[in-house]
């Protein structure tokens, strides 16, 4: 199995942990972003869109991150992490919409400006990502996980990008509830940490 992934992606970040999370075997294969890989013809035959992460097991490729969460949890039979009841398959469900929407256009998008030097408005992109943690911190008021009683993986899909909010500028020090949901999540065995960005790469971006 072969994850193509960028150290610095959240979204790789998160098909990382899940692999280590569940114990399975992968290979890295780091993507040159800055050089332009994941627009050249060899990516391009894996994922159309240009994006990592991408995932290679025995002849399937499965592009997105999210869709990849649900390929590593449905091949290897973990229902704790991906319920198959419908209750609990939509509860997770809900939450992977908000990886793909709420999250990706609040706080990765302004960890993007910061570590990228992608051109969004901060003023807008950090306004939504403390919309989008004051709706976590009620949720989490009512229970350890988003989805469960216990860990699923749209506490995995969620985390990367909260985890690092503060490189784009997004303060969580007033949401106790999230910085107690990620330490839990830390603290899973098989756990692996997102990098930090070095200090100076968005100055260089």
């Amino acid at each position: 199995m072969k994850i193509h992934h960028h150290p610095l992606s959240g979204h790789s970040h998160r098909v990382v942990l899940f692999a280590s999370l569940l114990g399975v075997p992968h290979e890295l294969v780091e993507v040159d972003l800055k050089a332009g890989a994941h627009k050249k013809p060899a990516f391009l035959a894996l994922n159309p869109f240009g994006q990592v992460p991408v995932l290679e097991d025995d002849g399937t490729v499965i592009a997105d991150s999210n869709a990849i969460l649900v390929y590593l949890a449905t091949k290897a039979g973990r229902h704790d992490w991906l319920p198959v009841d419908a209750a609990g398959a939509a509860a997770v469900q809900r939450w992977l919409s908000v990886a793909a929407g709420e999250v990706a256009n609040g706080p990765a998008a302004a960890r993007l400006i910061t570590v990228f030097g992608a051109k969004y408005r901060a003023d807008e992109v950090i306004a939504r990502a403390h919309a989008l943690l004051a709706r976590l911190e009620s949720h989490l008021a009512g229970g350890d996980w988003l989805a469960a009683d216990h860990p699923t993986i749209a506490d995995v899909a969620l985390y990367s990008y909260l985890a690092r909010a503060p490189e784009g500028n997004v303060d969580l020090s007033g949401y106790p509830a999230v910085q107690a949901f990620l330490r839990r999540i830390e603290a899973l065995p098989g756990f692996v940490p997102f990098v930090q960005t070095p200090v100076g790469l968005a100055a260089a971006a």
